[in-house]
C-alpha cells in the first residue's frame, strides 16, 4: 500500500458503537459480568488501559465500550492493528511524516495520534511495536507531544491510549523487548477478557443473538432454533477462536438451513457437513492412514496423555500460524519465548516428525 494514500481522517475507525448505542456486549455469566463491571469502572477515568485476551474474545468491542463510556465519547476513536504493519511503517502511521522525510513522501501526512486528538487511540497487538517507536509513545504519554517523522516541530495532542494484546508484556519487559517505563504507564488498569470456555453459560444467549441477526440479514421471517443435541455440541466445544468463532459457526448453520430447527453443526467448513463436534484438524506424526484422536477422545485418555496431546496440537497450530517464527508463536499462545522453547524441546520428536 502506498504510504501517501489517504489521510487519517479517511481511514477506517472503530465504528461498532455510537454515543447513544454502545457496542454490543452480551452475556450473563459471572466471569462476563465481573469483567463488564471492571470495564465500566475504568471507562470514565482518563488513564490508559490494557486489554489482555485471546483472539476472538472481543478486545475491539471492549475498547469501543471504554471510549463511549468515557468523557471522550464525542471525540474520535482511532484504531491501529500494530501486527498488520511492517515494523518500519508503524512510526509513520502513528506520528505522521513531513514531505521528503523518505523516498515516496510527496506530501505531509498526519498520523493516528493527531487523528485521535481529544479522543481515544486503540493500539491492538501493542506487543508488536518496535522499541524505538515505544520510546516515542512514552514521550506522548508523559508529555503529550511528539514530532512527525522528518520534522523537529513539536505537536501537542490530548489522547487516551487503550492497548490490547495476548502477549506476556511483563515477560517481554523483563527480556528487554518491551520498555518497562512504557508498560508501567500503560497499565494503570489491566482488564483480562474471559475466554468463551470460561463463560459457557453465555453460549445459549450468544447463539440466539447471532442466529437472530443472521436470519434478519437473510430476510427471513422466522429465526431457526438449534435443537438440544446441536446446542449441547456448541456448549461442549472448546472454542479456540472464542466468540468470533462461535459467531461464524452459528451464522453458517442458519445460512445453510431452510428448516425451523437446526440439527447439524459444522465446526470446520473445510471438512464438509458433519453432525459431530469436530475442531480443525492438525497434521500429526502418526503413520499414513492413521488419524489423530478427536477432541472428544481426549476425555477418555489418561490425564497426562490428554494434556500432552493438547500441548502438541496447540504448539503445532501456533507454529503454523506464525510460519514457524517461535517468538510470534509464543505470543499467539500467551507464553514467553523461553516457555515455548521448553515445550518445544519436550515435544520435539512429535513436532518435527509431523513437519
Amino acid at each position: 500500500m502506498d504510504r501517501n494514500e489517504g489521510a487519517p481522517s479517511d481511514r477506517p475507525r472503530l465504528s461498532s458503537g455510537s454515543a447513544v448505542g454502545l457496542p454490543e456486549a452480551i452475556g450473563q455469566s459471572e466471569a462476563f459480568l465481573v469483567f463488564r463491571e471492571r470495564l465500566s469502572r475504568a471507562a470514565p477515568i482518563d488513564r490508559p488501559v490494557l486489554l489482555i485476551g485471546e483472539r476472538g474474545t472481543g478486545k475491539e468491542l471492549a475498547a469501543a465500550r471504554l471510549h463511549y463510556l468515557s468523557g471522550r465519547w464525542q471525540g474520535p476513536l482511532v484504531a491501529l492493528n500494530c501486527a498488520a504493519l511492517a515494523p518500519s511503517l508503524i512510526e509513520s502511521e502513528l506520528f505522521g511524516y513531513e514531505r521528503g522525510a523518505f523516498t515516496g513522501a510527496e506530501r505531509r501526512r498526519t498520523g493516528r495520534f493527531e487523528a485521535a486528538d481529544r479522543g481515544t487511540l486503540f493500539l491492538d497487538e501493542i506487543g508488536s511495536i518496535p522499541l524505538e517507536v515505544q520510546e516515542k509513545i512514552l514521550r506522548v504519554v508523559e508529555y503529550g507531544g511528539f514530532e512527525r517523522v522528518g520534522s523537529s516541530e513539536a505537536i501537542e495532542v490530548d489522547v487516551r491510549i487503550i492497548g490490547a494484546t495476548n502477549a506476556d508484556l511483563p515477560a517481554m519487559a523483563q527480556a528487554g523487548t518491551f520498555k518497562r517505563d512504557l508498560l508501567d504507564r500503560l497499565s494503570f488498569e489491566v482488564l483480562f477478557l474471559p475466554p468463551l470456555r470460561d463463560r459457557r453459560e453465555d453460549i445459549p444467549v450468544l447463539v440466539a443473538h447471532f442466529a437472530a441477526r443472521m436470519a434478519f440479514e437473510l430476510g427471513r421471517d422466522e429465526v431457526p432454533r438449534f435443537n438440544r443435541e446441536a446446542l449441547s455440541r456448541l456448549e461442549g466445544y472448546p472454542w479456540p477462536g472464542n466468540v468470533r468463532e462461535l459467531k461464524n459457526v452459528v451464522e453458517r448453520a442458519v445460512y445453510r438451513t431452510d428448516a425451523s430447527v437446526i440439527t447439524e453443526v459444522v465446526f470446520d467448513p473445510f471438512r464438509g457437513k458433519t453432525g459431530a463436534a469436530r475442531p480443525p484438524s492438525f497434521h500429526t506424526a502418526q503413520g499414513e492412514g492413521e488419524t489423530e484422536p478427536s477432541w472428544g477422545d481426549l476425555g477418555d485418555m489418561p490425564l497426562r496423555e490428554a494434556l500432552s496431546t493438547l500441548e502438541i496440537r496447540r504448539l503445532r497450530r501456533a507454529l503454523e500460524q506464525a510460519r514457524h517464527n517461535q517468538k510470534r508463536a509464543a505470543r499467539l499462545l500467551g507464553l514467553t519465548y523461553h516457555q515455548l522453547r521448553g515445550l518445544y524441546r519436550k515435544h520435539r520428536e512429535h513436532l518435527e516428525g509431523g513437519c
